[in-house]
């Protein structure tokens, strides 16, 4: 593919908020010219009605689960939802799916074995229920994964990865699937406060095992793990700087071969309010 699509993901105020302000948020990016919302999914048997809240209240722009997961949904519920957004949204609405991580799946008292196998079990379901493979994508990391993304659904959607990631995922998912990493940022210049603001973030990831085994595999050691995480590795996952430097820090996927660069915007913690300002000033770095 030779697409170039920014897309946004913020899970929280657009999963969260009221819909008004929610749809209001949705109809801004939409206006700046975004391509998709992605957002999670949550831990529930259905889709949150959020994603169609969305799709209803906006005209074009996409809308992506990102992710919902194997454990939690039902293939057939999640069928029948994606069908119906398909029917009154042609093209709008795209099926992230993923196995999650095993903290987060046992809290609930879930066994967390096997999870490809598990994955191949949901996309076997799926296409029983007759979900087209288009109509999905896989939140692939590791080989196999990725493997699976490219024979099994319209391609892969990363998370918390670099641009080299997103190089070796090309080449294993082929030139004709959909790769739409996610990329968190930072619009602050100065390295002190961006660094700090980053690793709010980053210190709950490299917890997970998922996160730093692939992290492993691209070099990256123990002591960049640590503390949050060190500069190198922040600057490596998380673009961050003034707009400009942002978008040319963006610019590393879709030259490593992402058709779609979903932005998630760090607000230093705050997952309340909306950073409108942040994707106004991105849109006009990135968005012609």
């Amino acid at each position: 593919m030779t697409q170039r699509l920014v897309s946004v993901w913020q899970p929280f105020f657009l999963a969260s908020e009221s819909t008004p302000a929610a749809i209001d948020a949705a109809a801004e990016l939409e206006q700046l010219g975004y391509h998709r919302i992605w957002f999670s999914a949550g831990f529930d048997e259905k889709l949150p009605p959020r994603f169609r809240e969305l799709l209803d209240g906006t005209e074009r722009i996409g809308v992506a689960s990102g992710i919902a997961t194997v454990w939690h949904t039902s293939p057939a519920e999640v069928a029948a939802f994606t069908e119906d957004a398909e029917r009154d949204h042609p093209g709008r609405f795209l099926l992230g799916l993923g196995a999650s991580h095993a903290v987060l799946v046992e809290n609930d008292g879930t066994d967390y074995r096997k999870p490809y196998s598990k994955t191949v079990e949901y996309l076997d379901a799926l296409d029983a229920a007759g979900l087209a493979p288009e109509r999905r994508v896989l939140a692939a990391l590791g080989p196999r994964m990725l493997e699976l993304s490219r024979d099994r659904s319209a391609g892969a959607h990363p998370y918390f990865t670099t641009a080299e990631h997103t190089a070796e995922a090309r080449s294993t998912i082929g030139p004709d699937r959909l790769l739409a990493p996610e990329v968190a940022v930072v619009l602050e210049p100065d390295p002190q406060k961006a660094r700090a603001v980053a690793r709010q973030y980053t210190a709950g990831y490299l917890t997970l095992p998922n996160y730093t085994n692939n992290l492993r595999r691209f070099g990256f050691t123990d002591d960049d793990l640590a503390g949050g995480g060190s500069d190198r590795l922040v600057d490596a996952v998380i673009p961050w700087g003034t707009a400009e430097q942002v978008a040319a820090g963006l610019e590393k996927h879709f030259q490593a071969g992402a058709d779609e660069v979903a932005i998630q915007v760090l607000n230093g913690g705050d997952a309340t309010s909306f950073p409108a300002e942040a994707f106004r000033a991105l849109a006009g770095k990135l968005i012609s």
